[in-house]
């Protein structure tokens, strides 16, 4: 008796497992990685560089400007620090070629 309570609660127990386990796994969705990713993480860390006060709380890809030689990367970041909530775009230009920054501008909006 105690072999059979033994096999069928092995039986049951890999039964909840297995299924689980083995029959459906669960993935994570790989989105693909946008191009102005990069752009991205340089535009964040040169914010907060010039504003290191002020807590980043949202942000915005607002596109790309592509001209001949070099392109712009242009994002949208909200603020916080402790006496006001702003936006601030900023641009980064970058040589089409060779990929190096060539300028970062930022310009402080109200909305």
């Amino acid at each position: 008796m105690k072999k059979l309570i033994l096999c069928l609660s092995i039986l049951f127990c890999s039964t909840l497992v297995t299924p689980f386990q083995f029959e459906h796994p669960a993935y994570a969705q790989q989105k693909p990685i946008p191009p102005y990713a990069k752009w991205s993480v340089l535009a964040m860390d040169k914010t907060k560089e010039k504003y290191p006060n002020a807590k980043v709380v949202d942000f915005l890809y607002v596109g790309r400007t592509r001209g001949q030689q070099t392109s712009t990367e242009r994002f949208k970041f909200w603020l916080k620090d402790t006496q006001k909530e702003f936006g601030v775009y900023v641009n980064i230009e970058f040589n089409n070629d060779t990929q190096q920054v060539t300028n970062v501008t930022y310009q402080e909006t109200t909305r």
